[in-house]
């Protein structure tokens, strides 16, 4: 296939790392900063397992944009009440997922630039907790 193929592959990857431990780890502040950290780290190490330098920054660039991307996410859910394993579940999946998908040709690609892309836009829209019925109650 060439190149541009393993290249994608490893923003795939780097994308679904992130991901992953942005699910795992952004219960805290602290955390966060870790899950983003670690997240470069684990796409910059798939991408050396893929092939080369390039795959290196690609997988790295993907796995900071994705976690990123996913902390905003994940703690936004958490603000307004979403629990921690349960996210963490569903974060995990949505991450093997976005794995899996990153094989398909040029697919790998469209993460790395959708997910940071949606997760800027959802950061401007975020309320800060759902009221829910309470805002029909009487006091």
């Amino acid at each position: 296939m060439g190149d541009w193929y393993t290249i994608g592959i490893a923003l795939g990857l780097g994308v679904a790392f992130g991901v992953l431990l942005a699910g795992l780890l952004s219960a805290t502040p602290l955390g966060r900063i870790v899950a983003v950290l670690l997240s470069g780290a684990a796409g910059a190490l798939a991408g050396v397992l893929i092939e080369d330098w390039t795959e290196l920054v690609a997988g790295g660039i993907a796995g900071l944009a994705g976690g990123a991307a996913a902390v905003i996410v994940v703690s936004g859910a958490l603000r307004r009440g979403g629990t921690r394993t349960g996210l963490a579940l569903i974060v995990a999946v949505v991450a093997v997922v976005l794995a899996a998908f990153a094989f398909v040709p040029v697919v790998g690609y469209i993460e790395a630039i959708v997910l940071p892309a949606l997760a800027a836009r959802l950061r401007r829209t975020q309320a800060e907790r759902y009221a829910g019925l309470r805002t029909l109650a009487k006091d």
